[in-house]
């Protein structure tokens, strides 16, 4: 009977064999000299080792766990190498792509090549997206929230009935 039971701490939902982690909310986070980021507490088990980190056309860090990153890596390896615009979204997701173990204390290492990419600095939002996470500068972030919620008026394509 309680071996359905899952661990006090993680979200998700249960498949047919395993708990498929979502992830959900924004954390500020801060990067440290060294330029590593603690993960918050309560997405350290969940997330697992290692993580999978990379480079987002939008400007941020996108951080999966590796089972998560594994189907989204498959299809980006079948671009079309000739279509000029997918090439640059392969050499993006699978040229920054670096796997990394977090530490004892729950740290990651952004490389100097992901902080430049995303012009992280010290403060940081850390933004759940379901399966994977986007880390943010807090000013870019800032900017961009701005910028999508002031044109609130009108929904994106394809969700013109959706509601709150």
């Amino acid at each position: 009977m309680w071996q359905n039971v899952e661990k006090s701490g993680t979200k998700g939902h249960r498949t047919r064999d395993r708990v498929e982690a979502t992830f959900h909310g924004a954390a500020v986070i801060t990067l440290d000299a060294k330029g590593r980021v603690a993960v918050p507490t309560r997405h350290r088990a969940a997330l697992g080792k290692p993580l999978v980190l990379t480079a987002h056309p939008d400007g941020c860090v996108l951080m999966y766990p590796l089972t998560e990153w594994e189907p989204v890596r498959a299809r980006v390896s079948g671009f079309p190498s000739f279509d000029p615009k997918a090439s640059w979204w392969k050499r993006l997701l699978l040229g920054f792509e670096e796997h990394v173990e977090p530490d004892g204390s729950g740290r990651i290492l952004l490389s100097p090549a992901l902080r430049q990419h995303a012009k992280l600095q010290r403060d940081a939002m850390m933004v759940g997206q379901g399966h994977y996470f986007e880390i943010w500068d807090s000013g870019v972030w800032a900017a961009k929230l701005d910028q999508a919620l002031s044109g609130a008026g009108a929904p994106p394509a394809g969700m013109e009935n959706f509601s709150l």
